[in-house]
């Protein structure tokens, strides 16, 4: 019940309530009071008019007169609340008696003769006072009293008088008295109930309008303000909740707006390019579905064009990621700033990039394509103390009415950039269905499906050739590179440039790596557990691929770790091209493989631009000079002096130099005559299966 009780109810019951009682009691207190005093009253003026009349009818007693008497009790009736009077004789007989009364019998009730008796009844009074005469005895024959002396007195009964006194104006006064203290009560109640209600709605007031306010603060809204009413305690808890509705709503205010540019920025996330601000893959693909549909559907002409950088990956593994961040934020607003009104430029990863050209014919988008290619071709990144020119290689493809589907213009957009790539880069391609070089790029893509089988079917396997020295010395140790084969579904043998490039390019070439050098270490423990007097090197060729991979490099650690004695046994050949493009990771990773007593090779030496200024930064052990070069040294100058400047660079440096594909005894010769270290072709070995080696089987 109290709980259902507003707060205006408990002020005005906490005012009126301790006054209710407190009057109530209050008036309990002044009735009985009252009451008393009128009945106290009564009583008080019937026994004086008692005791007054006692005396006075003592002389019509004893004289036996009743007039006077009668006299006497008619004045006396006179009296207000007096129903009657009556004189009765010593005996109780009856003498005189004025007005209605109903009187006892004195005799009979012994009625005492010293003092008035009084017989009460519901609604009225009887009083008795005794009539006495007292007589003062005198004997003459004694002698007079001495002054001071009482004389004797004789006191005779000669009867009473009777007064009967009526209680009903009493009653009635104090019922009168009741109502009036009742009336008296309501009215003060009612009164402090109006005062109480008053006083209790100026605290309730403001008490409710902050409930309300609090209440609609708390649903939400917090534009509600509370009216301030002054500046009591009242005044400051209004204040305090205006504040804080208002520091409330300026947080939301501030966090909607937060809210506002965060679900901005999502969205814009959503179909942007982070880094260069450009829209993504996902958006481009849903503006091609819609450009798409138009030249279906309307038969509008667009084109498409798929472009990557060029040495974009030497940039960013030489100097770092940052600096590929900061020029394809370059190259970007490069780019955007040639773009017309309804073109589209996307980021689709990496460096990759694409074109949109709405409403465009195909000689026109070959003039803006060829106009990209050329300020891409011009523009020159600068990069702390270093400069860099790029390339960007384009493929270009029509949409057309007869096209199929986005993601078939996107296929056909990326081979077109790859032929690009293929013939010398920084070019543009068109494509055609029927393009051989597409065809080619198809027929990679095929081999990409029999590289998985092969792997999947265990048709790999491992040959070797010797590298031997030029003076026919045999060393203590036996040289041997170990060369990857495929074995076809008929079982003829496949030689890796069939399908490396393939495996190179739709990177591959990690797990042929792994497979390869999980084939070596358990050559490796053959050997070991042979016995065999002549130390081996095995020679594995790695690819940038793999160098670059975290994975790869965990492994191949990982495996020396468990078996470190395989460590001398192992030399790994890298290209010149895989170490200058990671450059970084190559020195790291030659440093923990040196850690395991493992040597290194650079591969095809001076097929690079940079070679000599790469060198010096690699820690390898062997030279191996490219095999373009070697091939022709006796009947090309130029490529004999090419071998003999590397090899001597080579010496200078401390490497032993390693002279590839040596097919002919002049070749030989030529090589020996140099001083050239160490060779290795066909004519000084071909390769032979892996179970021949050093005469280990499976």
């Amino acid at each position: 019940m109290a709980r259902s009780l507003g707060i205006r109810a408990r002020v005005v019951g906490l005012a009126v309530v301790p006054v209710a009682i407190i009057g109530v009691l209050l008036l309990f207190q002044l009735i009985s009071g009252k009451l008393n005093d009128l009945d106290q009253s009564l009583r008080a003026r019937a026994i004086a008019i008692a005791r007054q009349l006692a005396p006075a009818a003592e002389y019509g007693v004893a004289s036996g007169n009743i007039d006077v008497l009668q006299t006497l009790l008619e004045k006396t009736a006179v009296e207000p609340d007096i129903r009657g009077v009556a004189v009765f004789s010593d005996t109780g007989q009856w003498l005189v008696q004025v007005g209605l009364a109903n009187w006892t019998d004195s005799s009979q009730d012994k009625l005492p003769t010293d003092r008035i008796h009084a017989v009460e009844f519901e609604d009225r009074l009887i009083y008795y006072a005794p009539i006495s005469r007292t007589e003062v005895v005198v004997d003459d024959y004694q002698n007079l009293y001495s002054p001071g002396d009482i004389p004797p007195t004789e006191t005779r009964l000669l009867g009473w008088v009777g007064l009967d006194v009526s209680r009903s104006a009493t009653i009635q006064s104090q019922r009168i008295a009741i109502l009036r203290s009742l009336g008296i009560l309501l009215v003060g109640l009612g009164i402090s109930f109006y005062f109480a209600w008053r006083i209790g709605r100026q605290i309730t007031r403001p008490i409710l309008a902050l409930t309300h306010a609090v209440s609609r603060i708390g649903e939400g809204h917090l534009d509600e303000r509370v009216a301030q009413t002054g500046e009591s305690e009242f005044g400051v808890l209004q204040r305090g909740v205006n504040h804080m509705a208002a520091h409330l709503q300026t947080m939301q205010d501030q966090m909607q707006e937060k809210i506002d540019l965060a679900t901005a920025r999502l969205v814009y996330q959503a179909s942007h390019d982070a880094l260069t601000g450009l829209i993504n893959r996902r958006e481009f693909e849903q503006r091609l579905e819609r450009t798409l549909q138009s030249a279906v559907q309307q038969g509008r002409d667009h084109a498409l064009c798929y472009m990557d950088l060029d040495q974009f990956k030497v940039i960013n593994d030489t100097c770092g990621h940052a600096a590929g961040d900061e020029l394809l934020r370059q190259l970007a607003l490069l780019l955007k700033s040639h773009l017309r009104e309804r073109d589209t430029l996307a980021r689709l990863g990496g460096d990759e990039f694409a074109l949109l050209l709405e409403n465009c014919s195909l000689d026109d988008a070959l003039e803006v394509a060829d106009l990209f290619r050329t300020e891409v071709q011009r523009f020159r990144f600068k990069w702390e103390d270093r400069i860099f020119a790029i390339g960007m290689s384009v493929g270009l493809v029509a949409i057309h009415q007869d096209s199929s589907t986005s993601a078939s213009l996107l296929s056909a957009a990326d081979a077109a950039c790859y032929v690009a790539k293929d013939r010398g880069r920084n070019q543009i391609h068109v494509y055609e269905s029927r393009d051989g070089d597409l065809v080619r790029h198809r027929g990679e893509m095929q081999w990409v499906n029999r590289i998985q089988r092969a792997l999947e079917e265990q048709r790999l396997s491992l040959a070797w050739q010797e590298i031997r020295r030029t003076d026919g010395v045999v060393e203590e140790t036996h040289h041997v590179e170990l060369l990857l084969r495929m074995v076809d579904d008929d079982g003829s043998e496949i030689l890796p440039m069939a399908f490396i490039p393939a495996a190179e390019r739709y990177f591959i070439m990690p797990a042929l790596d792994t497979w390869v050098i999980e084939e070596t270490l358990r050559l490796c423990q053959r050997y070991l557990a042979s016995g065999l007097v002549r130390r081996c090197l095995f020679a594995v060729n790695l690819s940038g691929a793999s160098l670059k991979d975290p994975a790869f490099r965990n492994m191949l650690l990982l495996r020396l770790r468990e078996n470190p004695v395989f460590g001398p046994h192992l030399c790994f050949e890298i290209t010149e091209t895989a170490a200058i493009g990671n450059l970084s990771v190559v020195n790291e990773f030659i440093g923990a493989m040196r850690g395991f007593g493992c040597s290194f090779a650079l591969d095809d030496f001076g097929s690079g631009l940079s070679s000599f200024m790469y060198l010096k930064n690699l820690k390898v052990d062997f030279l191996k000079i490219d095999g373009a070069f070697v091939r022709d040294i006796a009947n090309n100058p130029i490529d004999r002096s090419m071998v003999e400047a590397i090899h001597r660079i080579g010496h200078q440096m401390g490497l032993m130099t390693v002279a590839e594909y040596v097919e002919s005894d002049q070749t030989l010769a030529l090589l020996r005559q140099m001083g050239v270290d160490l060779v290795q072709g066909n004519i000084i070995h071909r390769p032979e299966p892996l179970d021949t080696l050093c005469g280990l089987k499976h």
